[in-house]
């Protein structure tokens, strides 16, 4: 793609062409790639002033937060320079030697890591995984060594059969689940089966992996719109769509839960058309003031497919995932998977089945629920004394942190070359959300990524990064 950018009354020829290496983050590279070489050619001259990041983006057509990410890597790595009220200018000479890009899929590790998606591995049960993995492997039938049913082992489908109507009062049996690598995976598999002659719907703001999946395989995708009640599930009406993707219990960056009569409007609305949706539950388990909504498959389990994984729980490295499905769509889950067992470690299907039974589980997620808690309580408390907004439930792993206009491109960059690890709001955007769904300027903090000895180091770096971006109030 060869495209036109023009900071103010100037053009900018950037030659994206030919520069997306599988397994990067895409068009983010393929930009930085790009400012790269017109900086090396010259073009772009030392002192050059670069457009913000928002008109970038537009004339790109790509995110907002793409940019302000692809300008804050640029700035760590000494080619730009940027301040508040100044912007953004080249700082590197044409031809200077320049810090030498990392070898594809080696990244340098953050010194303080807040970035979503993770919980706190360094309090990974270790003793008790092992404990759980010996006792599977030595009560496993011979069988279990080998490939068998392309659902996954029963002892694992049963263990959370019983714990997902215990905790989440979700209405199954071990037939209807299929374990799957995660819920990455099961988007995946279910686009499969929902086939890409039409697109799945998905919230205006939500994760952006699951829009890649889906157009990875040759799919789209179409938002609907959010506000403080979560997803505006009237906007289905108007959709030809065959499946809705939502996180009802805790929406995904914005952080409220489906309201009641939205909860009974979207499984009215499967019902009617045969339609199907799909509840990412979210951090589910994680609610620190009451109780969490129960998940909304209990509400009409032959419409709705349950998604949850060990990934927010234990660690995403597990690649342990759920699929709680209609008995309608098992067959064609599995077909859609490829008909053998799917790609998941069958000790660790043994050992999670025996973490679950023995209550090892229960009691790992007891005793995270009251770390995280103190964790968000300890930023809501610490960053009262910023020019933010503080948004969401008090649950979940993240925090969401709304700005001034125009100030997350600024402090994603001086976030980056604080060696704070941070993600933008923008990101998370659909890119063809309605001009009616409000698009502040935001960073979602994931608390439950630091370790517990680096937490308070963390927090005093990102409260450093606030305040020199002029958030002080």
């Amino acid at each position: 793609m060869t495209s036109w950018a023009n900071p103010e009354t100037r053009d900018l020829h950037l030659d994206l062409r030919h520069r997306i290496v599988p397994g990067t983050r895409g068009a983010r590279d393929l930009l930085i790639g790009a400012l790269r070489d017109a900086v090396r050619s010259g073009r772009l001259a030392p002192g050059a002033v670069l457009p913000p990041s928002r008109s970038l983006a537009g004339d790109l057509g790509l995110a907002r937060n793409t940019v302000a990410e692809a300008y804050a890597e640029l700035v760590a790595e000494g080619w730009l320079a940027s301040r508040q009220g100044a912007g953004t200018w080249v700082l590197n000479a044409a031809g200077a030697a320049a810090p030498a890009r990392p070898s594809r899929g080696i990244r340098t590790a953050p010194r303080h890591n807040f970035m979503p998606g993770s919980p706190d591995v360094s309090e990974f049960p270790r003793t008790e995984w092992v404990t759980s993995t010996r006792r599977a492997l030595a009560n496993a039938p011979t069988e279990a060594l080998r490939m068998g049913d392309p659902r996954g082992r029963l002892e694992l489908r049963e263990a959370i059969a019983g714990y997902l109507a215990r905790v989440r009062g979700v209405r199954t049996t071990p037939e209807s689940i299929v374990i799957c690598a995660g819920t990455r995976h099961g988007v995946e598999v279910l686009t499969r089966v929902f086939g890409t002659a039409r697109p799945i719907a998905v919230e205006a703001y939500g994760l952006f992996i699951f829009r890649d999946v889906i157009a990875a395989l040759g799919g789209s995708t179409v938002p609907i719109g959010v506000d403080d009640h979560g997803a505006v599930v009237a906007g289905l009406d108007a959709l030809d769509v065959p499946a809705a993707l939502l996180t009802p219990a805790h929406h995904s960056p914005l952080g409220m839960s489906l309201h009641p009569e939205r909860r009974a409007a979207v499984v009215e609305w499967a019902r009617r058309t045969n339609g199907y949706v799909i509840d990412d539950d979210y951090d589910g388990e994680f609610r620190y003031d009451r109780q969490p909504v129960g998940a909304l498959q209990a509400l009409c389990p032959e419409r709705v497919v349950y998604l949850g994984s060990a990934s927010k729980s234990l660690s995403p490295v597990l690649r342990l995932g759920w699929m709680v499905l209609p008995g309608q769509l098992v067959e064609s889950v599995i077909a859609a998977g490829g008909g053998d067992q799917f790609y998941v470690n069958g000790i660790a299907q043994l050992t999670m089945a025996d973490f679950i039974a023995s209550g090892a589980y229960d009691k790992h997620i007891r005793r995270m629920r009251i770390r995280y808690r103190r964790r968000r309580d300890t930023l809501v408390e610490t960053l009262g004394s910023f020019r933010i907004g503080i948004g969401g439930l008090n649950a979940g792993l993240n925090l969401l942190l709304t700005l001034p206009d125009g100030a997350e491109p600024e402090v994603l960059q001086r976030a980056g070359a604080a060696g704070v690890a941070l993600q933008g709001l923008s990101i998370m955007r659909h890119p063809q959300a309605s001009r009616d769904v409000p698009d502040p300027d935001g960073i979602i903090i994931g608390f439950g990524t630091p370790a517990e000895n680096a937490f308070a180091a963390a927090v005093d770096a990102l409260c450093d990064v606030l305040e020199s971006s002029g958030l002080a109030r």
